[in-house]
């Protein structure tokens, strides 16, 4: 092509482009004009895509259309590696890219990313360092000019621009050269980026995957605490319903870990990979409880300026757990008997339905049966629910999860507060014990964050509890004051204290006398004191 022959696009056909060509008088695109063109098209296609291995075919075409460069092709180093290969190359088969292989310093390309200097070579057929590895040029191939200049990030080679032209004279092969040099730093910019970017995304999806495994590790039943039989009659009812598809109503007292259960039953079946939504009904007012659940349509009401997709919809192929599903209003109970039913719903000002697929886990704390009764909660309802019921118990009903509850949550604590507590001592761990405790595990819960973050040395003892656990054994007239006497303070202390060092020495009072900087006098009349068993520890020496 000569540089007073004007170039055709086989894009568009036209010259310079569709919209000024109309304008322009027929006469011949002075080279300028040409490379000027050519540099805006690859800026933009390099600009308008993710996709590196797109936008590079895009350039090479531009290259072959505007400047008569044949089988452009573009070779990056590989991250860590001496390998050169082919990352896109115009005109070649995919046997041609994968023999087109290189080291550094190998053949023209190689030499070129080893110096990072460009190399021109006016005669194919005349110079011995031209490998021709992909085998795709002819004899008549041979008489073309080749252009090789690096792609450089800083004062890195990260790899090379080559392609095949037929030269007219200096002026032209300097141009070239010149023309690819731009190209080739445009190119290195956009190879950066999205090499970043594709990184950043790689990165993103291993976190992802990580905090996935994270939950579902987190989330099995053997990371769940309870060694009571209670507990254990809990974990035998979720592994026989974790694998099925059916509704699971988990009933118990608020605070008993039912999130906790529903979470379990999520994560170890074969809906784990799929989202985990959480609903508390209580929560959402009347008014929108059921565009939240079931999503509604652009003006299905006053406000609904947009689309929104509901609770259910997000949770396409996943689990929806339904807190406080004793709360719902009836009109939303009835909707909700549908969904069970039949497996699909209509979003508020919808004409369309939108199927369910979801896994439906409920949970209340009140009475559905008196519920039903006064009317307050749909019979049917109840019975679509109630298809695999499953009792969380009370903590008072499983005494023997309490210390380890208790021990979890202090290292818990400690670790979040950058405390040492190294255990709980044994008069705490009875006043927990005694405790009948209400609010079940998050009580228990909140009462030892209370200990942990007043406690200021590495055992958590009783007087670091609540005052309603330190004064248990008091009648409930003396719970009821606002203050403590002095006496009864020093009192409960004092035996927390003894009761400490006859437990860490075995019941042995001399030992314990000695631990605790006193004469075994003392010792033995605080025993009969308080009333302790010292015998009563040698069992656990």
């Amino acid at each position: 092509m000569s540089d007073t022959e004007p170039t055709t696009h086989k894009a568009t056909g036209d010259t310079l482009d569709g919209n000024l060509s109309m304008n322009l008088p027929h006469h011949p695109i002075s080279r300028d004009v040409e490379v000027l063109t050519c540099l805006y098209e690859v800026t933009r296609a390099l600009s308008a895509t993710l996709n590196l291995k797109s936008a590079l075919k895009e350039v090479m075409e531009i290259l072959a259309a505007r400047m008569d460069m044949r089988k452009g092709t573009v070779t990056i180093l590989k991250p860590g590696s001496t390998e050169l290969q082919i990352e896109i190359a115009h005109g070649l088969t995919a046997e041609a890219r994968r023999r087109g292989r290189y080291r550094l310093g190998e053949g023209i390309t190689g030499r070129v990313v080893s110096t990072g200097e460009p190399l021109v070579v006016p005669k194919i057929a005349e110079d011995p360092r031209f490998l021709n590895r992909t085998r795709s040029r002819g004899k008549q191939g041979t008489d073309m000019g080749f252009i090789c200049v690096p792609i450089k990030n800083g004062k890195d080679t990260i790899g090379a621009l080559s392609v095949d032209k037929l030269f007219r004279g200096k002026n032209s092969i300097e141009d070239d050269l010149q023309l690819l040099t731009v190209i080739s730093s445009l190119i290195s910019q956009s190879v950066v980026r999205l090499q970043a970017a594709n990184a950043e995304k790689e990165a993103l999806l291993q976190e992802n995957q990580t905090l996935k495994r994270a939950l579902t590790e987190k989330y099995e039943l053997k990371n769940i605490i309870g060694k009571s039989s209670r507990m254990q009659e809990v974990f035998n009812m979720v592994l026989r319903v974790a694998e099925s598809n059916a509704t699971v109503l988990l009933r118990g007292e608020s605070g008993t870990g039912k999130s906790l259960i529903a979470k379990a039953i999520h994560f170890n079946c074969k809906r784990r990979k799929g989202p985990f939504v959480m609903v508390n009904c209580s929560a959402i007012p009347e008014s929108l409880i059921e565009s939240e659940l079931f999503g509604h349509e652009r003006g299905a009401f006053t406000g609904a300026a947009s689309r929104k997709s509901g609770r259910f919809e997000q949770a396409k192929g996943g689990t929806i757990f339904l807190d406080e599903i004793g709360e719902l209003p009836h009109h939303v109970q009835v909707k909700l008997l549908n969904v069970i039913q039949d497996r699909e719903f209509q979003p508020l000002g919808a004409t369309r339905s939108v199927k369910a697929d979801v896994r439906i886990i409920a949970a209340t704390n009140r009475n559905l049966e008196e519920a039903m009764e006064a009317g307050q909660f749909r019979e049917d309802l109840y019975y679509r629910l109630n298809v695999f019921p499953v009792y969380i118990p009370p903590l008072r009903e499983r005494r023997t999860d309490i210390p380890l509850l208790a021990e979890h949550f202090m290292n818990k604590f400690a670790r979040e507060n950058n405390k040492r507590i190294i255990r709980i001592s044994q008069p705490a761990i009875d006043a927990l014990l005694q405790f009948q405790w209400p609010g079940n595990v998050r009580e228990l819960q909140n009462c030892i964050e209370r200990a942990v973050l007043i406690c200021d040395e590495d055992v958590l003892r009783i007087h670091h509890l609540p005052p309603s656990l330190q004064f248990h054994d008091i009648s409930d007239q003396e719970v009821g004051n606002a203050r403590k006497s002095l006496t009864e303070m020093v009192a409960h202390f004092e035996k927390e204290l003894i009761v400490e060092a006859l437990s860490e020495t075995g019941g042995n009072q001399t030992k314990a006398a000695k631990q605790l900087d006193t004469s075994l006098r003392i010792i033995n009349y605080k025993i009969k004191k308080y009333g302790i068993d010292a015998a009563s520890f040698k069992k656990k020496s």
